[in-house]
């Protein structure tokens, strides 16, 4: 690598633009200077706005997006006994969620191309025992919601999404965490939304549920010194709500920069031997908290990306029916090896909304130059 090319990183957080970070940070101080620190106005708007933008009647704020999935949840009744469908290539956060309900996750394999569960892959995975299924919009892509809607329609199941990479997509023009029973949303600072900690939200168009989140979420106190049911502390910050009502309004805009880089990668990477994202269909959306794609030589490939400034990940290189926290439920052949065979391929390469083209054919010019590492030039 030439000690003057700049090493393009995965992401770029907030401190790469200093008017929003002034912004925030006079944010967070008008914030702090209320005393007000958990829950409180902030909290209180911030839900009204993110409800709103989700397309929901409500939305409750949380501590992180594993907290939305495990309030939901229990909000629910799935517990012990019951039992709900996952994808295995998401975070294992997805996962550990149906465990801290008390329930138990049934792996889902998932489309080799659009690495996304299918109406197909979840009916392979049910069991007498599933209440629920839990969709994930995996790295920014909706999944195709009709055929599984019907399915869990038919069978009487819960429809849960998982849309923690995928703020603000849409899936035939409706928002993403409207569709399902609840969805639930992480403000993981990486994210196209991102906090300045952990954070999350749930976003219903069931009072009820989300009344019942809310109980959860503060140890299940009203009025004060009154408990009405067993709940935890999973209350969203009033500082990350401060932060999260002026990201929100640029939110939109930080996801069509993310297209125009998503298009700018997909243009330049055309000539190299990597399997790109596919295509949409007609009513999908995404978003690109992620552009992953996939290689016959992974490790090499990232090795040789890394040696010239480029910056790469791996998400995720274990299923999680494949990590020892799950390996319990492993019995006989494997039920997703879509999964497993993905996640020896694929490789997250950087995206973020001021991606530029010189970066995009920087990054294809050195992919390119793979075949000759490969063939020791």
């Amino acid at each position: 690598m030439s000690s003057q090319a700049e090493r393009i990183p995965l992401a770029r957080m907030d401190e790469a633009h200093p008017e929003l970070m002034e912004e925030l940070l006079a944010t967070v101080r008008r914030a702090a200077q209320t005393g007000h620190f958990v829950g409180g106005q902030e909290v209180t708007a911030f839900e009204v706005d993110f409800a709103r933008y989700c397309e929901t009647t409500e939305a409750v704020g949380v501590s992180s997006g594993t907290e939305a999935l495990v309030l939901g949840l229990r909000a629910l009744g799935v517990g012990a006994g019951d039992e709900v469908v996952v994808p295995a290539n998401s975070h294992i956060a997805t996962a550990d969620a149906v465990t801290l309900a008390g329930a138990t996750p049934r792996f889902a394999d998932v489309d080799p191309v659009t690495h996304l569960v299918t109406a197909e892959t979840v009916e392979r995975a049910l069991s007498p025992r599933v209440r629920a299924v839990v969709v994930v919009h995996l790295y920014g892509r909706t999944v195709d919601l009709d055929p599984i809607c019907e399915l869990v329609d038919d069978l009487r199941l819960t429809l849960v999404e998982d849309a923690c990479q995928a703020h603000g997509a849409r899936y035939n023009g409706r928002r993403v965490g409207s569709f399902g029973t609840f969805g639930a949303f992480s403000f993981d600072p990486a994210t196209n939304l991102g906090a300045w900690g952990d954070a999350g939200a749930l976003t219903t168009s069931d009072r009820e549920i989300a009344d019942r989140v809310r109980l959860l979420r503060s140890h299940g106190e009203r009025p004060r010194h009154h408990h009405q049911l067993v709940g935890t502390t999973a209350g969203l910050d009033a500082l990350q709500a401060a932060i999260l009502r002026v990201k929100l309004a640029r939110l939109d805009d930080v996801n069509d920069g993310r297209r125009r880089a998503a298009r700018l990668l997909s243009d330049a990477l055309q000539a190299t031997d990597l399997v790109l994202p596919s295509d949409l269909d007609e009513g999908e959306d995404h978003v690109y908290h992620r552009f992953v794609v996939a290689h016959d030589d992974r490790d090499t490939f990232r090795e040789h990306l890394a040696d010239n400034g480029i910056d790469t990940d791996v998400h995720y290189p274990i299923p999680i029916h494949r990590g020892r926290a799950y390996a319990h439920l492993l019995n006989g052949d494997d039920p997703a090896p879509v999964a497993t065979e993905l996640a020896a391929r694929i490789c997250s390469l950087p995206i973020y909304p001021r991606l530029d083209s010189a970066a995009a054919y920087r990054i294809a010019a050195v992919a390119a130059d793979m075949a000759l590492v490969r063939g020791g030039a």
